[in-house]
């Protein structure tokens, strides 16, 4: 061959930023385990309908949460369908498949058994991590802190699984603040993403998360179709499609701009960390608790729901918008006091929740929820309009040179 047409052979992994946007086929392949997940944690939270099995339910999810979001880290470096990271990535969802069926008994028979799986969900991130970042040095020195607090919080899990479950369910706090607090503390310089392809992945599994509302009105509805099931059923699609609204209508293409327009390195970083990996998790651990809520709901529409799950409702709705709060904050700085009312609105409906029939509980939160959907796309229709023509166009094209929006669209 002619030497000047021999090629180098590229590197299967790489530190150089993956060359699409998009997310990967393999990378929805990969969420739908987590699809699992969710519905473990569910199926957890439901059959030990106590305050005890909520927080284990809650628990779990976030050590899941984490162990998700550092994948969503890791293919904004690497491309996941080259060479040797494709193998990596089967590995690690077959991991994730055993931690997944191991979360019944997290707290029981099978917490070793959780606790090793989940290690080597970890441990194959960090792996990739490292070998990625070989020719990147700030990439390299935030890896070996994500490394140490992985290994900390991975070995208090571990620990924990040879403790009763009130005593592990403590150590897992410990070590969720320990792991999730560590890129907090070693900071956020090194790190690299593809901001589009970041927000993408975060928003579809906000879809994945509503997608376990409606497997739970389906497991829920496990006795003869009436008329109370369907009503229940409609309310509950309903209300997980004002749950879609109030993320996809205008909140996600804000928010992706906004990362987009951060100058790379540690400012975008840090509004990944917050926005994304953060705040997201109380955004699906919300979605999760109503989805819970629905399926208790589905099982005798006509009797109240008891405290718990009654609190998971409402609960889990009122999480859900406060987290979109705190996420509007983050990123440009207002207040969205509609949706904050709403919040303390639905923790005020307890009360109520325990006393009515199951399926007026939720037709009234359903009402509550397309009502507060209604008043901000009338109210705000021309800056709506304004915001999802431009920022669709500007997130499919290169990005403009003003970062900031303008004041009617920051009020939408």
């Amino acid at each position: 061959m002619i030497a000047g047409m021999v090629s180098v052979p590229r590197p299967q992994i790489s530190a150089t930023m993956r060359e699409t946007e998009n997310v990967t086929p393999l990378e929805l392949f990969f969420d739908l385990v987590f699809v699992l997940a969710l519905t473990q944690c569910t199926a957890l939270m439901a059959d030990e309908p106590t305050w005890e099995g909520l927080a284990k339910g809650i628990l779990v999810l976030s050590l899941l949460w984490w162990a998700w979001v550092g994948y969503a880290w890791l293919t904004s470096v690497v491309d996941p369908e080259e060479g040797a990271v494709r193998i990596a990535m089967f590995a690690a969802m077959a991991a994730f498949l055993i931690v997944s069926l191991c979360i019944p008994q997290a707290f029981s028979g099978l917490a070793l058994e959780f606790a090793i799986a989940y290690g080597f969900v970890r441990a194959g991130q960090i792996a990739l991590f490292v070998i990625a970042s070989r020719e990147e040095r700030e990439l390299r020195s935030s890896v070996r802190g994500l490394a140490i607090s992985t290994a900390i919080g991975v070995g208090l899990i571990l620990g924990s699984s040879f403790l009763d479950a009130g005593a592990q369910g403590a150590v897992f706090v410990v070590a969720i603040l320990l792991d999730v607090g560590g890129p907090y503390f070693f900071g956020a310089d090194g790190w690299k993403l593809v901001p589009e392809h970041f927000a993408e992945r975060h928003g579809l599994i906000i879809i994945i998360a509503l997608g376990e509302s409606i497997v739970a009105i389906g497991a829920g509805a496990d006795a003869a179709l009436t008329f109370g099931i369907a009503a229940a059923a409609v309310f509950g699609i309903t209300l997980a499609a004002a749950q879609w609204w109030a993320y996809f209508d205008v909140v996600a293409l804000v928010a992706a701009r906004r990362l987009a327009k951060a100058a790379p390195g540690r400012e975008q970083n840090e509004m990944a960390r917050d926005s994304y990996s953060y705040l997201h998790l109380p955004m699906v651990a919300g979605i999760v608790l109503v989805a819970l809520g629905l399926k208790k709901t589905l099982g005798d529409v006509g009797e109240p729901l008891k405290l718990v799950p009654a609190f998971a409702l409402v609960g889990g709705l009122s999480l859900y918008l406060l987290a979109h709060v705190l996420f509007r904050l983050r990123n440009i700085r207002t207040l969205n006091t509609r949706r904050l009312l709403v919040a303390v609105i639905y923790l005020a409906l307890l009360p109520v929740a325990v006393e009515l029939p199951a399926l007026a509980t939720v037709a009234i939160v359903t009402a509550i929820f397309v009502a507060l959907i209604a008043y901000e796309t009338i109210a705000f229709a021309d800056a709506r309009d304004r915001i999802r023509h431009q920022l669709t166009s500007e997130l499919g094209s290169p990005a403009t040179s003003n970062p900031t929006p303008s004041p009617a669209r920051s009020r939408a």
